[in-house]
């Protein structure tokens, strides 16, 4: 057996034998390169952050989801009782509505199995509960890169501990490099850009810049300074209006000036035009932000099949996320509570579907046909074909001639 084999069937033995058992190997830790409660600061205070992040959640996972299992199981029925009270108990519906937020805003969540052993309760952990995680090595003469998660270390307002990744589910989407943290789409936003020598702020910081500004502007030119030109005014005067100009208020103040007698507004320069810069500003914003949202609110012109197109885009970006929920929870959930069980996971085949789950629609015929059979009675059928938009009436022998 060669010894790069050797190394891989090693590495893939080693495991905790707890979930809170954490062996002592060598690692690289990994920090996230913004802090995860920075992100999500973002998201809580910035609307045109939230709206787009909530918008993007609800695409992924607002409609719900319905389980299935394949029939041919023996235990079919079983498994499906035990998948679909796994999820009322925990309430899943809830849990993932709340972790699509944070996945899509920052690229990660954590949930921490309270008994890895016996699956039952699950408990969010707070955004900037995991420190940093730590990771193996592959090694192999001149290999040697990060292999797999050994760790979640937790910051020491939470304990300072370290959890074995039996006992994390971590969410994680966009994964850099080999980078054990995900990337949600607000992070472009909070990163700044350095070319050569030349540093760009962050898009979030110039944005709150200018937003910061423009209270002032309007405050100034709303009520704008006003430039007294005085004539044979003595420096006595002078000096008072002097002083009167140092402590002028916010919404404008009289300027005065000892020559001709004129009276004239301050302006600012109309040459001083910025509405360009701006408008590239908050594009680059909406571009971070990946929804055709804030633009739907905010641009005239904006046509309903521009807003369809745009949205087929986001489509596009919204299935990925669903098949990676989708297939997380069938592995991490689904599949540990079946074995626990008692019950064969690989042929119960638990599945989430996103949406709702539709019946059956029964057709007129089949109505008609059951009737025929007598599995319905006549007025079943007849309040059925009702609803189906018939417009029948009672009969003759009831007496009454209303439509039903």
């Amino acid at each position: 057996m060669s010894s790069a084999l050797h190394r891989l069937i090693e590495a893939f033995s080693l495991k905790a034998k707890s979930g809170y058992a954490i062996p002592q190997r060598a690692l690289v830790y990994e920090t996230p390169c913004i802090a995860l409660a920075e992100v999500m600061k973002l998201y809580e205070r910035d609307p045109t952050c939230k709206a787009s992040v909530d918008l993007l959640a609800a695409s992924a996972v607002g409609a719900g989801f319905y389980t299935t299992v394949d029939e041919g199981y023996e235990k079919a029925d079983e498994a499906k009782k035990v998948v679909d009270s796994f999820n009322e108990n925990v309430n899943l519906d809830a849990l993932l509505c709340d972790m699509a937020r944070r996945l899509i805003a920052c690229g990660n969540d954590f949930w921490l199995k309270l008994a890895p052993e016996n699956l039952k309760v699950l408990h969010r952990l707070p955004i900037d509960a995991v420190e940093r995680i730590h990771q193996n090595f592959l090694e192999e003469k001149t290999l040697k890169i990060p292999f797999e998660v050994e760790s979640y270390k937790l910051r020491q307002a939470y304990g300072g501990g370290n959890l074995a990744p039996e006992a994390i589910i971590h969410w994680r989407i966009n994964c850099l490099d080999y980078s054990g943290f995900g990337t949600g789409v607000l992070q472009v936003l909070l990163h700044s850009l350095t070319f050569a020598s030349d540093k760009r702020p962050a898009y979030a910081s110039m944005k709150a810049r200018i937003e910061r500004i423009m209270p002032r502007i309007f405050e100034k030119y709303a009520g704008p300074d006003v430039l007294a030109l005085l004539e044979r005014a003595d420096d006595e005067t002078i000096e008072k209006f002097q002083q009167a100009i140092k402590n002028r208020g916010e919404e404008g103040a009289w300027l005065f000036y000892n020559g001709k007698g004129d009276i004239r507004p301050v302006t600012i320069d109309p040459r001083a035009r910025f509405e360009f810069y701006v408008d590239h500003l908050i594009n680059q914003f909406y571009l971070g932000c990946e929804t055709p949202l804030p633009r739907l609110f905010s641009t005239p012109g904006f046509t309903e099949a521009s807003a369809n197109a745009a949205l087929e885009l986001q489509n596009m970006l919204i299935k990925p996320v669903q098949r990676y929920i989708k297939r997380q929870v069938e592995r991490e959930l689904f599949d540990t509570v079946l074995s626990q069980a008692g019950l064969n996971a690989a042929k119960a085949q638990a599945r989430l579907h996103w949406s709702s789950y539709k019946t059956h629609e029964v057709s007129l015929s089949d109505m008609l046909r059951a009737a025929e059979l007598g599995l319905i009675r006549q007025d079943e059928f007849r309040k059925n074909a009702v609803r189906s938009g018939w417009h029948l009436w009672e009969s003759a022998s009831e007496g009454t001639g209303r439509a039903s």
